[in-house]
């Protein structure tokens, strides 16, 4: 069932309402362990706010900061960052061609900033149910104040760090994943569901034959044999139920 949205404004503020919850308490949280781990590591409360603000993409906020930390060079701190957020092509190249073709021009480069796990995992759940001419609205609204928050809660948790202990620092860092682990099992595929279950158990496979690789290994093959068995096996016997 559509959500009977009447105006561009109020598809924003039922963004920015939706946002108001779950979805900024965890980036919150998740950027305040951040900020905590930037002190410990003896980075300046600017730089650790900054790459908040500039890269909001906490990964590879993490990757940045340990490579600039261990002295690694320009180039090689470019290209660990880059691979790091080579999901944002993935969540990208789904969720915008949801879009009304008018909003599909160039001011996306703009509004692709406020793109991230939390943002993109709502919008994939909620978009079905609105109008592709608000949907735009309705992802500006939710991903703004997300945006908006993640600086003020690095430099909280920069000056709060020592305050709380290690274990859980690293926990708040960890809360915007499994919150969008959670989320996306909210959405219909079941292939959505299969990928997260075998990432879920293939994953500390991965990481003990290589944990420098073990992330993208486990996201390559749960994938794709999520993606082979949806298209072969469950799609297959849901088109022969429904026919007759």
């Amino acid at each position: 069932m559509m959500k009977p949205y009447s105006s561009q404004q109020q598809a924003f503020w039922s963004g920015f309402k939706h946002a108001l919850g779950a979805p900024m308490m965890v980036l919150f949280a998740g950027m305040i362990g951040f900020g905590a781990m930037g002190h410990t590591s003896g980075v300046n409360a600017w730089f650790t706010g900054l790459t908040s603000l500039l890269m909001f993409a906490l990964p590879g906020q993490v990757v940045l900061m340990e490579m600039v930390i261990s002295g690694s060079s320009f180039i090689a701190i470019a290209l660990a960052v880059t691979l790091t957020s080579a999901r944002f092509i993935t969540m990208t190249i789904t969720l915008f061609p949801q879009l009304a073709k008018e909003d599909r021009n160039n001011k996306l480069y703009a509004y692709v900033h406020l793109l991230a796990m939390t943002a993109w995992a709502v919008s994939m759940r909620e978009f079905p149910t609105i109008e592709p001419k608000y949907r735009l609205s309705y992802f500006v609204g939710l991903g703004l104040p997300c945006w908006l928050i993640s600086m003020p809660g690095t430099v909280l948790g920069y000056f709060l760090a020592g305050m709380v202990p290690n274990a859980v620092t690293l926990a708040l860092v960890f809360i915007n994943p499994l919150f969008f682990l959670l989320t996306f099992t909210e959405v219909k595929p079941w292939g959505n569901r299969l990928a997260i279950g075998l990432g879920c158990l293939l994953g500390p496979l991965f990481f003990l034959l290589d944990k420098d690789s073990s992330l993208l290994a486990t996201g390559l093959v749960a994938g794709t044999l999520a993606y082979v068995i949806d298209r072969r096996f469950l799609r297959n016997r849901s088109i022969q139920v429904i026919q007759p």
